[in-house]
């Protein structure tokens, strides 16, 4: 399984909205229109960044292209 991921967007640090942790894992996930599954151009829908949260699993979505992923660092453990 991959490591632990931290997040951002400027300098505000992304927390779970539901245990308010704030280590992820990072996956791709499409945005799927129906419109466009229908005439076979799903592969053209837009992406975002899903953050699933490494405490409780709630999934956090974010089409923003400034998000930001890091390590955490091992002092911030």
């Amino acid at each position: 399984m991959a490591k632990p991921v931290r997040a951002a967007i400027g300098n505000v640090r992304v927390k779970c909205i539901f245990c308010q942790g704030d280590e992820f894992r990072e996956r791709e996930v499409k945005l799927n229109s129906s419109g466009m599954e229908f005439m076979n151009f799903g592969w053209a829908n837009e992406s975002a960044s899903g953050l699933i949260c490494w405490n409780c699993g709630y999934v956090h979505l974010f089409v923003n292209k400034d998000l930001k992923l890091y390590q955490p660092k091992k002092a911030e453990g």
